[in-house]
């Protein structure tokens, strides 16, 4: 009886990948040290490694960073989500030529089943080759049997300069695979974070090999089945199963904090607007129709010299729907009813919930069913799918600027705007 094949999961993740989708269009910057910076240009999120290499942290506000940045010429950017996203799409679409099993983990990571395809090594420097070539992305590629130890292994691709971006877990020894774990600490454990580490720590888990070995039961019973499924798939026994199909959402939230502080009801009501418009637009992407709707307001609470206001109110919705129109009445309705005078508020958001397909329909005796406007969300969303979101809006929407997100170090939309696109 033949051998079934040992399961080859790759972890195509990369590099830097904000910061990487900035260098392309710009080959300028190849060597300059340079970060991404989150919303309203307040903290680092992506960073070149000549910036890591300056002591740039992943998260830090980046007021603090002004010296470090002056003085090495540091360029920061502000984040291009319109060119982030499409950069994504052409590189997992690359990637799923690979394979007919594929796991878009996040916008710059992919879980590829190579599992009994020949000549790991070389098909992986293929996939390298592609991407870069095709869309000038550099990427690593980690392979394990499990997808932890994929994603343990895409880690030593990315550290190790010998693996030349590619690492097969699958073809190292028993001797090999003790020796690797036992040198790589424990935080590096796909899942585990800081809080995690600590806690292991105090049990005598500091290293990947200590967490594979630790007695189970004990294991389980202080922190649960999910790090007993951890040790098991570091064990290689395959416990995380590749989710081909994202599953539904079973919650929806679109918040943002403001570019500036609003102090009034209208501005409120507009920012609330186009969350309400982005998350029902989300909502139907699944399917799904949302029975509850929750609205926020929150005031800066960072800044103890103002005053501090944050209220929250969720409602349930007479039938469940993802009309826009229908749940922006009722958002606008929240809002009004929870604002106060002479706050400054530096957030806003909206939450729907007890979510159910659309197929999933129960009437009402006592009251009749709303009018809907399926035909016209539908007109909607092709509309936008064509000429970008945001193009056709609810007439709400748009009206004020001054809570929009700040983003004054924005490069062009390169890959979505015809205005943008690079002349050569």
């Amino acid at each position: 009886m033949a051998r079934a094949h040992v399961q080859a999961l790759a972890l195509v993740d990369c590099n830097n990948f904000y910061v990487s989708c900035e260098r392309i269009f710009r080959p300028d910057l190849a060597r300059v040290p340079m970060v991404v910076l989150s919303n309203n240009d307040g903290c680092v999120v992506s960073r070149s490694n000549e910036a890591k290499a300056l002591g740039v942290k992943m998260g830090q506000p980046w007021f603090e960073c002004q010296s470090l940045a002056k003085a090495h010429g540091i360029l920061a950017l502000s984040s291009n989500y319109a060119l982030y996203a499409d950069m994504s799409n052409r590189v997992m679409r690359i990637l799923g030529e690979f394979s007919p099993h594929q796991e878009v983990y996040s916008i710059d990571e992919s879980f590829v089943d190579l599992t009994g395809a020949p000549n790991l090594r070389a098909l992986s420097y293929a996939m390298r080759e592609r991407v870069r070539m095709w869309t000038g992305m550099p990427v690593c590629v980690g392979i394990g049997p499990t997808k932890t130890l994929a994603k343990l292994a895409n880690h030593v691709a990315k550290k190790h300069p010998r693996s030349q971006g590619v690492f097969n877990y699958n073809a190292l020894n028993d001797a090999q695979k003790t020796a690797l774990l036992k040198r790589i600490p424990v935080s590096e454990v796909w899942g585990v974070g800081r809080k995690l580490t600590q806690r292991l720590l105090a049990h005598g888990v500091e290293t990947v090999w200590d967490l594979r070995e630790a007695h189970i039961p004990s294991l389980r019973a202080e922190f649960g089945v999910v790090m007993e499924k951890t040790q098991r798939e570091l064990q290689e026994t395959p416990c995380i199963e590749l989710e081909e199909v994202p599953a539904d959402k079973q919650n929806i939230i679109a918040s943002r904090s403001f570019g500036s502080m609003v102090t009034e009801l209208p501005v409120l009501k507009d920012a609330l607007s186009t969350f309400v418009a982005n998350a029902c637009a989300k909502l139907r992407a699944q399917n799904s129709q949302a029975a509850v709707i929750q609205v926020f307001l929150q005031t800066n609470r960072f800044r103890k010299d103002l005053a501090q206001y944050s209220p929250s109110m969720a409602v349930p919705l007479p039938q469940p729907t993802h009309d826009t129109l229908v749940v922006n009445r009722w958002a606008d309705a929240l809002c009004e009813r929870m604002f106060r005078e002479g706050y400054q508020y530096k957030k806003a958001g909206v939450m729907l919930s007890e979510l159910s397909p659309v197929t999933h329909q129960q009437g009402d005796w006592l009251e009749a069913s709303p009018p809907g406007h399926s035909k016209l969300m539908q007109a909607l969303d092709h509309l936008n799918a064509r000429y970008g979101r945001g193009a056709v809006k609810v007439s709400t929407q748009g009206a004020y600027q001054g809570w929009q997100m700040r983003q004054e170090r924005k490069s062009p939309n390169y890959t979505t705007d015809w205005d943008d696109v690079p002349v050569v």
